[in-house]
């Protein structure tokens, strides 16, 4: 029988989530806080299941996609 490797226990801090989400403290925290973010407490420490939060980043209403913002055009640019 095989035993299960440390990584397969691995879980993520806020930090590992931040920077792979690529957003800040706060909304982690706040997205956990609500329940919008799966995570779990430790002893009292928040903590997160990489693949839950792969699976959270692919589900997103965008698709796990990031759309960036387009300005307006200028008055100068559509004439």
């Amino acid at each position: 029988m095989t035993r299960p490797s440390t990584e397969d226990w691995e879980l993520w801090t806020w930090r590992e989530v931040a920077r792979a989400l690529k957003v800040s403290r706060s909304w982690v925290y706040a997205k956990a806080e609500r329940g919008e973010l799966p995570s779990l407490r430790v002893g009292g420490l928040l903590r997160f299941d990489p693949s839950e939060i792969r699976r959270f980043a692919t589900s997103s209403p965008t698709g796990g996609r990031v759309f960036a913002s387009v300005a307006p055009e200028s008055p100068m640019e559509s004439a």
